[in-house]
């Protein structure tokens, strides 16, 4: 069996790739039409639920922003982006706060290519996930559609290595 490795490289591409998504939403937000956008990041690190505040045609968003490898390392698609624990009331208080309404962005990247999906947390069915499923992307936003980034993305793809041993433990080997 294969599982991710989890360790101090792991959680800095993870970080990294998280910056690179936000450039990227800032980007995709930017050429959509939208307009008064703020890193919240910059504001408070990890700023609950949103990382950005943008806004168009007289609404105003509160955006967690969500990139993510389009597929597994099985090649299998990584079919929901969660948003996180208490994400409803993190919400609410970012709703409350700016008084805005709560949207997500996901940002789906395989290769050198990648796509800018945009929703309000309302239009989810369960609030705590963006489902990523050709059924589900046909009734999201879709800022940016298969462009491609001009980055080497090999360091932010997922890396898993062979678990034999702990497979030998569980067993009583």
């Amino acid at each position: 069996m294969r599982q991710i490795k989890l360790n101090q490289c792991t959680a800095l591409r993870a970080k990294s790739l998280g910056a690179l998504g936000e450039l990227l939403a800032i980007k995709a937000l930017v050429d959509n039409g939208f307009n008064n956008i703020r890193n919240l990041n910059d504001q408070k690190r990890n700023y609950p639920y949103a990382d950005l505040y943008a806004e168009r045609g007289g609404e105003k968003y509160v955006i967690s922003v969500k990139a993510r490898n389009r597929y597994e390392r099985t090649g299998k698609l990584n079919s929901r982006y969660n948003l996180g624990s208490d994400c409803e009331i993190k919400a609410k208080n970012a709703e409350m706060h700016f008084n805005a309404k709560a949207a997500w962005m996901a940002i789906s990247v395989v290769d050198d290519i990648y796509s800018v999906y945009f929703g309000t947390l309302e239009c989810l069915s369960l609030m705590t996930g963006i489902s990523m499923t050709a059924s589900h992307l046909s009734q999201y936003e879709c800022l940016v559609k298969e462009k491609q980034h001009g980055l080497d993305f090999r360091p932010y793809k997922n890396t898993y290595e062979s678990n034999v041993e702990h497979f030998n433990q569980d067993d009583g080997e």
